[in-house]
């Protein structure tokens, strides 16, 4: 039996799911961008694109609205309608080109679960139920 338990649990941190994002589009012009952000930010927490916080640089309207457009529809769980702002808006399989070390970009629904994030620049966040999976992971070998 624990066997069979560290094997569905490798099998569950390797996995890959594929990642979508959801990224304001190209050639928007900045108010409705702006209209964008301001309603994530009016329902989630924004500190991230704020001065000083981890994803500010680069510090144009549409990566911040990137981010922002992003962190919403993740914490929607990608619901259907959840990447549209009024057009603004479209999901993508590739994370925007201009992400910073340091700044996370989920690119699967915030939940808890057994799988590592990158943020796209090359680096591992390592989150809380992560490491709860590998020590559970390692205690059973």
């Amino acid at each position: 039996m624990r066997m069979f338990l560290a094997l569905f649990l490798l099998l569950a941190l390797t996995t890959s799911s594929n990642a979508t994002y959801c990224l304001c589009k190209d050639g928007t012009e900045d108010n409705a961008l702006q209209a964008s952000i301001d309603y994530v930010c009016g329902k989630l927490d924004c500190n991230p694109i704020r001065d000083k916080g981890a994803c500010y640089q680069p510090d144009t309207i549409k990566s911040h609205c990137d981010w922002a457009v992003n962190s919403y529809f993740q914490s929607q769980a990608q619901a259907p309608g959840s990447c549209v702002f009024t057009g603004t808006a479209t999901t993508s399989q590739n994370p925007p080109s201009n992400l910073v070390t340091g700044c996370v970009y989920p690119s699967s629904p915030s939940s808890p679960g057994c799988s590592p994030s990158t943020n796209g620049a090359s680096s591992l966040v390592i989150s809380p139920a992560f490491a709860i999976c590998l020590s559970t992971l390692a205690f059973l070998m």
